[in-house]
């Protein structure tokens, strides 16, 4: 609250309006209860984390989920005040103003962002209830996905919803208030439940442990995505020397000294907190002190932050093309061979989601080799691939041209289904995962665990069936076109990012019950996986062949509008997409059926080779009573 006090009268964000203030009360009591609601929602998220992953079943999962509640409930209220101070400030009326609660109505019947901050306050109540209710690791996974909801809506809000880099704005703001969330509200509850002596002695060493390393990954998210943003934000160097960029160097400041308490805990405090001493201790309980006393000024800089306009507004150009109105974003230039390749447009979400499981990865086949095991090469090799094509189709040209082409958006389609979880699901990073990560014995769920129950649960055997992901696969392409699925991933940052995760795990599925060797689906034997190949194939290629024949233009609003002065007409690239679905998807079914092929021929040489080993071992029983059969026969013939 001091740093919140601080950073708005420094930045006059709180000073009174020329027009429509709607009186100091409002104007002070915004950013508090916004102050409020995020520290508390951070409580309530950082709590779910540790239950879900860290804390031992019994009295302390039971305690942090209660704290988790208790988080919650304080979250609910503020942020039913923040609704309530926001409309004030909105509508430029003081609480007691006449005509105030009609205003609010409108506020949250009718505005946008009336109507996130309302749906927040909803979520925050439910989550509440559900983290009350809740006693299991699962419970507490099931909770925290209306939290992880509510700060989707939040990033939607704000700065971020009227930039012109509106979905590189809107990425990096859901993983600054996630990493955040769960970073600072994670040592908040292992701070309370050490006060009220929940955690002791091993207890507090296990969970301080186990939450270290779920702490560097929050820092190393807050950093990137606070870069991403500033970027966005200050447009170039001389916005530092506005109040935005003293604020924006005030909350570095403060965020790098934050990484100093992580690296002191890692290396002073960690190891020695498992023999108990005193001294090991009482360091924890000051760094920690100082630490939360330092993310509480964090939080404050960053409400006083989003009371002030940047330097940068991200305003739209004077006189947009048809394409930037669509679109957001300038005409590219007509693709040729190179510009698929040096055009970009970055999406931090997904492009660290690709960073972070190549880096997990690795790690995992450096901590194999550290103890003398061995990992082949290639898979590593494939994985790497995976991750890079990936990156390229979500961050480079098929996600630039494929906003305005229809046939470069099948592109798009035909290689994160197709081709992009070929080269993961042949890098097996299930089995990786099983030899890599220690298991757990004290009944909590790390990775591991939680992998192993995916797979295991009813949900996860029936999505990996291979009946059932063959449907999926060639299925939810007719569901996805010819349905305004389609148009909602075009015109939105969510679709966009749920249709990529759909298409490449709908993939990855479908090559794991052909190909894979992880655990998991109950897979057919070879010849069944051929003709179920084959058969989703020809679906795929029907669907092609009626793109290329159909003469009706897809989301005609989006391609039909574009106002493209190269390339062919929006009809004859939609046709053109066609038969990218129907030849692209042929190069990946061909390496499908090779690598059945190959595994069914080593089937055949491992179980002859079995065989072998047997008759060597025991002798070939078989053969010696098919003997037996003939020479029995013989013999009834000869006496007959």
């Amino acid at each position: 609250m001091a740093a919140l006090v601080v950073g708005g009268l420094f930045s006059a964000a709180f000073a009174p309006q020329l027009l429509l203030d709607p009186g100091t009360v409002v104007r002070w009591g915004l950013p508090i209860a916004t102050v409020a609601s995020e520290l508390a929602i951070a409580v309530t998220l950082g709590g779910l984390m540790l239950a879900a992953f860290v804390v031992r079943p019994g009295v302390v999962l039971s305690r942090t989920l209660t704290v988790s509640g208790i988080g919650a409930g304080v979250w609910a209220v503020s942020a039913l005040a923040r609704v309530v101070f926001s409309g004030a400030n909105t509508v430029g009326l003081s609480l007691g103003s006449e005509g105030f609660g009609d205003q609010l109505g409108v506020y949250l019947s009718q505005i946008p962002s009336g109507r996130a901050l309302l749906a927040i306050a909803v979520i925050a109540a439910a989550t509440a209830v559900l983290a009350l209710l809740v006693s299991t690791a699962t419970g507490a996974l099931w909770a925290a996905v209306p939290a992880v909801v509510a700060l989707v809506l939040q990033s939607l809000m704000g700065h971020a919803s009227g930039s012109t880099s509106h979905e590189l704005a809107v990425s990096a703001m859901f993983m600054h208030l996630v990493g955040a969330a769960v970073w600072i509200g994670g040592l908040a509850v292992i701070a309370v439940l050490r006060t009220r002596r929940v955690l002791d002695g091993d207890d507090l060493a296990v969970t301080v442990a186990r939450y270290s390393p779920i702490a560097s990954w929050c820092f190393v998210i807050v950093a990137i995505s606070g870069l991403v943003n500033a970027l966005v934000r200050l447009g170039g160097w001389s916005g530092l020397s506005t109040d935005y960029g003293v604020l924006i160097i005030a909350k570095t400041v403060l965020f790098v000294v934050l990484g100093g308490f992580g690296w002191a805990h890692r290396t002073w405090v960690v190891g020695k907190l498992a023999g108990g001493p005193a001294h090991a201790t009482a360091l924890f309980w000051r760094l920690v002190a100082a630490e939360l006393i330092v993310m509480g000024a964090v939080s404050g800089v960053a409400v006083a932050l989003g009371g002030t306009n940047p330097p940068d507004d991200n305003a739209p150009p004077v006189d947009p093309t048809p394409a930037y109105l669509i679109t957001g974003y300038p005409m590219p230039p007509e693709p040729t061979f190179s510009s698929w390749f040096t055009q970009w447009r970055w999406d931090v979400l997904l492009g660290f989601a690709c960073a972070a499981g190549l880096v997990v990865y690795l790690r995992w086949v450096v901590r194999l080799h550290r103890r003398g095991d061995s990992w082949p090469w290639l898979r590593t090799a494939s994985w790497v691939v995976g991750m890079i094509v990936m990156f390229w189709v979500t961050n480079g040209g098929p996600v630039v041209y494929g906003r305005v082409l229809f046939s470069a958006h099948m592109l798009q389609h035909m290689i994160l289904a197709m081709v992009v979880p070929i080269f993961l699901v042949s890098g097996a990073p299930v089995t990786l995962l099983l030899r890599a990560v220690p298991v757990r014995k004290d009944g909590t769920r790390g990775p591991r665990e939680w992998i192993l129950a995916i797979i295991g649960s009813r949900y996860g055997r029936f999505f990996s069936h291979p009946l059932v992901a063959a449907i999926n696969f060639a299925g939810s392409m007719i569901v996805f076109y010819y349905t305004p699925a389609f148009e909602y991933a075009l015109s939105t940052h969510i679709g966009h990012i749920l249709m990529t995760v759909h298409f490449t795990m709908a993939g990855y599925f479908f090559a794991n019950a052909l190909i894979g060797i992880d655990p998991g689906p109950s897979r057919p034997p070879h010849a069944q996986r051929l003709l179920l190949l084959l058969a989703t194939m020809a679906f795929h290629a029907f669907f092609g062949v009626t793109l290329m024949s159909g003469d009706i233009l897809l989301v005609p609003e989006w391609f039909g509008l574009m106002g493209r002065e190269w390339g062919p007409t929006a009809i004859a690239d939609q046709q053109k997409g066609g038969g990218i679905a129907w030849g692209v998807g042929e190069i990946p079914t061909l390496l499908l059926a090779l690598i059945v092929a190959v595994s069914w021929s080593k089937d055949d040489e491992r179980f002859a080779k079995r065989r072998d080993r047997k008759v060597d071992r025991e002798g070939d029983l078989e053969m010696d009573e098919y003997n037996d059969m003939l020479k029995k026969l013989a013999d009834r013939d000869g006496r007959s």
